[in-house]
């Protein structure tokens, strides 16, 4: 079983800027990743990092997000930039099988491990 436990999130203007960190307990070697969902929308994977380092993005990340780990494994943390407000969403963090992609996140986690998620709302 891991434990994932989201923070940081909150309510910035647009082009604002919020880092979203997850406590993993404990890291056994998983793709660790973020994912958001949206009111009446389905879920989206936003970026992961691979047990061997691999980073993948969204392509509506475009350059803004940076996924990052410590060198323990047991914090996960997304740095977003330049918020939009279709940024706004609930965002999970997701320990998943390794090789999973951004692009695969939002499905592949129904097989792995989420956490409650933090709401980030971006206002114009």
């Amino acid at each position: 079983q891991v434990q994932l436990a989201e923070s940081g999130g909150g309510s910035v203007q647009s082009g604002g800027s919020l880092r979203l960190s997850c406590t993993v307990r404990p890291y056994r070697g998983h793709c660790m990743g973020w994912f958001r969902q949206a009111p009446g929308k389905e879920r989206e994977g936003v970026a992961t990092i691979d047990d061997d380092g691999t980073i993948t993005y969204a392509d509506f990340v475009q350059g803004r997000f940076t996924i990052s780990q410590d060198n323990f494994r047991t914090e996960l943390h997304l740095q977003m930039n330049s918020l939009k407000p279709e940024d706004t969403a609930m965002y999970y963090c997701a320990a998943v099988r390794r090789g999973a992609t951004a692009q695969n996140l939002g499905e592949v986690v129904d097989w792995g491990y989420r956490g409650q998620g933090t709401q980030v709302t971006v206002s114009s």
